[in-house]
């Protein structure tokens, strides 16, 4: 059953999902529903963490195009799925990374600074590991590129050798934003050259924990992180089969790409 949560226009109550390995399509859907029912005052602030069942291509929602062999791409005898997410920006190849994504209001109305606001827990978060992250300085030049991880904009994070971590985008409504974004853990080379042609280094993060242990170590550290940004009250409670339920039926069919 869903939980009804008892919100007024300054609650400060926070909603932590844990992760969840699912399909695209539902990973987007998820996304969408819980920034409708924090803006119809439905659900609380919300921060969640999430994996890809499959290599998936995501593409931004105003994207019109992109290589027509995308469409026929196969990895490991596995198709590639491809879906079109609920914000912005261009595609983001989903194969060894961990998605986050925040659900929340009462932000800066200025686009840059409600962006620094949120993305201040990953800044964090990966200080206490080890690394230090700064925006890029790309211009908007980069719009001509279907490759979100080609180009690093004062909308992304790298590593002090430039190399690009994390690639967020947001949809905003209602004085409510939706921020989700990849963080590159363990991204395979020859798949990014299959489906972007190009050669993309990857972050070296070994020195933060072994392969088995990074995912786990990474979460705790954004967790700790957001905790000490955003403040307010935390529970942690996993999406309920009744939301799932309803998410699938209701939301998921609506990220095909056409």
């Amino acid at each position: 059953m869903m939980t009804t949560y008892k919100l007024n226009s300054k609650s400060k109550l926070w909603r932590f999902i844990p992760v969840l390995n699912a399909s695209g399509h539902l990973q987007m859907a998820i996304d969408h529903w819980l920034f409708q029912q924090h803006q119809q005052g439905k659900h609380p602030s919300t921060l969640r963490f999430y994996l890809w069942e499959s290599p998936t291509l995501s593409l931004g929602y105003h994207q019109k195009h992109w290589p027509e062999h995308w469409q026929q791409l196969i990895w490991q005898n596995q198709s590639l799925e491809l879906v079109r997410r609920p914000t912005g920006g261009r595609a983001v190849l989903h194969q060894g990374d961990l998605t986050y994504a925040v659900i929340t209001s009462q932000l800066p109305e200025n686009p840059r600074i409600a962006y620094q606001t949120l993305c201040q827990f990953l800044i964090e978060a990966w200080r206490s590991l080890g690394l230090e992250l700064h925006y890029g300085t790309t211009g908007r030049g980069y719009i001509h590129n279907p490759n979100c991880f080609a180009t690093a904009t004062a909308a992304d994070l790298i590593l002090s050798d430039g190399t690009k971590l994390i690639g967020s985008a947001q949809l905003r409504g209602n004085g409510v934003i939706l921020q989700h974004g990849s963080i590159r853990l363990t991204p395979d080379a020859e798949l990014f050259r299959q489906v972007f042609g190009v050669e993309m280094p990857a972050p070296i993060l070994t020195s933060i924990a072994s392969p088995k242990a990074l995912i786990p170590t990474v979460i705790d550290a954004l967790m700790m992180a957001a905790q000490e940004c955003f403040g307010g009250e935390w529970v942690v409670e996993p999406l309920s089969d009744t939301e799932l339920e309803t998410i699938e039926r209701e939301y998921s069919g609506n990220w095909n790409v056409n």
